[in-house]
């Protein structure tokens, strides 16, 4: 039972894109560093991304019930929103401590947090806006440069653009599935505004230029 509601509150995380970003914090952290602290990054960069994917689901769910999501976890009735909201607020210190007092260090991990915050700017503001392209670009950004300052080292700015674009190019993709039933609901973000086709348009162009930023440039290699 307890293995079931946990896994419960991962699905309510976004499980897939939580996942994703923990394990690409962690290649970024074993290229710049070791396994050791990299191990470590990940875990709090996961704990971030909890707060992420449950802020949106609690947001999101009238909409999602309106919509009848029953792949989301509210809406099929395995976890209640009290439920979900007690888990978001008890976490949310917990994370705040472990990204400032772990590998990431005070600046690496207040640059993650700041992340973390356009995430749930996003949730509560900027799906409606047509700047909601803005808190993925600083987020993920955010993220390598996180690991860039845990190593001390600047972040190169290929790298910024590279987290950004893919941020960006993220956000139009994960829009497209959903863009009838959130017009319906009033969601203005740019995604929604274009439509389908200029969005797809978007993702490809935005990921053949983080392809061609990657190739042409380098890693810099582990301190050790």
């Amino acid at each position: 039972m307890r293995l079931l509601k946990v896994r419960t509150y991962l699905k309510a995380a976004h499980f897939g894109p939580t996942m994703l970003i923990s394990a690409i914090s962690f290649l970024l952290a074993v290229r710049l560093w070791w396994e050791g602290p990299a191990y470590v990054i990940a875990f709090t960069v996961f704990l971030g991304q909890l707060l992420i994917g449950w802020s949106n689901d609690i947001y999101d769910y009238q909409d999602d019930l309106k919509h009848n999501r029953t792949s989301k976890p509210l809406v099929a009735g395995s976890i209640s929103v009290q439920e979900l909201r007690t888990a978001t607020f008890t976490l949310l210190p917990i994370a705040v401590v472990a990204n400032l007092i772990g590998p990431l260090g005070v600046k690496g991990g207040a640059v993650y947090l700041l992340g973390v915050g356009c995430g749930i700017a996003y949730n509560f503001y900027f799906k409606f806006s047509p700047l909601s392209p803005l808190p993925y670009a600083v987020a993920c950004a955010a993220l390598p440069a996180s690991i860039f300052y845990a190593t001390d080292r600047t972040p190169p700015v290929w790298v910024l653009a590279c987290g950004s674009l893919l941020g960006v190019a993220f956000h139009f993709a994960n829009v497209i599935k959903d863009l009838p039933e959130d017009r319906q609901s009033k969601i203005g973000g740019l995604p929604q505004r274009s439509g389908k086709k200029p969005s797809i348009l978007v993702v490809i162009v935005l990921t053949l230029i983080c392809i061609v930023l990657f190739t042409s440039n380098s890693l810099p290699s582990s301190i050790q």
